[in-house]
């Protein structure tokens, strides 16, 4: 079970980011909404591709809480039955969470493969868990550990139908995103606790506080920007174009566009202090590589229009800056060579 251990957790990180990656999409293209019911899409396992499968149909059997749209309106099946000529109100009930009743095959299996890669992320936690017992004996905390995130993931998922029970709430969507980081900790600190890393790293104090100091700053950095994010989501429903989504920005766009540079200068200073002191945190060539690409991919949002993808990369890359900020941590509190 331990030759397959790490191998799992590793696959269980690639496809929680995969799910990051896709929840960034589906919002991108608007597809929140795609499937409007949870955890089914329309009432189906494998969504419709086409209206007609979605409108009401003579002498055909229909399950319970299968679901059609007429007269603007989502209707669920009550029972099992097949329909007669005429349609039958009694046989249906109203579906009650929101009133979104639109289908757009394109935004429907967006969402539904988001849901499907949170689903496949959510059995590799478990076989990671389940391995996590060939372990019992010499580090019973990574059983304790693997629980946790199959509990988180399966919180997640609780947490994505309110997603859509609420028509993407703002609030909860960035819950959501929250979670989802917290999830990615949790598993990198599982990865860390088996991986064999023959580096040497010498532990300084200065540099460590600093570590945690552009960490929490990363965090405050992305939930102002999943704020932003909700503003221009506000402008671009009316149906504005992009070229108008921050035309008129509040207050915390202007702040979120100068925090960039508290974060970019703390840890250029952690990148200097790494080569100055030869700490041999490699780790810190990536931070300033994600950083860079985070600026310019923010730059082109505001200064282009939003260019196709720019809102995906600012999104995924924030996480990946964030898994990389604190997996260096957890390198640093393991150093055992003080300087």
């Amino acid at each position: 079970m331990q030759k397959y251990f790490l191998k799992s957790a590793k696959i269980s990180l690639i496809l929680v980011y995969l799910v990051i990656f896709a929840g960034a999409f589906v919002r991108l293209t608007g597809s929140g909404m795609g499937c409007p019911d949870w955890p089914k899409c329309f009432g189906y396992y494998i969504p419709p591709t086409q209206q007609k499968e979605l409108l009401f149909t003579a002498e055909r059997e229909y399950d319970k809480g299968q679901v059609i749209i007429k007269d603007e309106a989502l209707l669920v099946a009550k029972t099992d039955f097949v329909s007669k000529v005429n349609f039958d109100a009694n046989n249906w009930e109203k579906y009650t969470k929101h009133d979104y009743a639109i289908f757009n095959p394109w935004h429907t299996w967006v969402e539904f493969i988001n849901r499907l890669l949170g689903a496949l992320a959510g059995v590799a936690c478990i076989i990671t868990f389940i391995l996590a017992f060939g372990y019992r004996k010499e580090n019973k905390k990574l059983i304790i550990l693997t629980f946790l995130v199959c509990i988180l993931m399966g919180f997640q998922a609780w947490l994505g139908k309110t997603v859509v029970d609420s028509d993407l709430s703002p609030y909860k969507i960035t819950t959501h995103m929250l979670v989802a980081l917290l999830i990615v900790a949790f598993q990198l600190i599982v990865i860390y606790a088996v991986q064999r890393n023959n580096k040497t790293l010498l532990f300084n104090k200065k540099f460590n506080a600093f570590l945690i100091f552009s960490l929490v700053l990363t965090l405050i950095q992305i939930i102002l920007g999943t704020d932003v994010r909700e503003q221009v989501d506000i402008v671009a429903k009316t149906g504005a174009p992009e070229i108008l989504w921050l035309k008129n920005p509040t207050v915390l766009f202007y702040i979120h566009r100068s925090f960039s540079m508290i974060v970019f200068l703390t840890n250029l200073y952690l990148f200097y202090l790494n080569n100055k002191l030869k700490l041999g945190f490699s780790k810190m060539k990536w931070v300033m590589i994600l950083i860079i690409i985070e600026i310019i991919s923010g730059i082109s949002m505001y200064y282009f229009d939003f260019p196709f993808g720019t809102q995906t990369i600012h999104l995924v890359v924030a996480a990946l800056l964030f898994g990389v900020q604190f997996y260096s941590i957890l390198e640093s509190k393991s150093s055992k060579v003080i300087l």
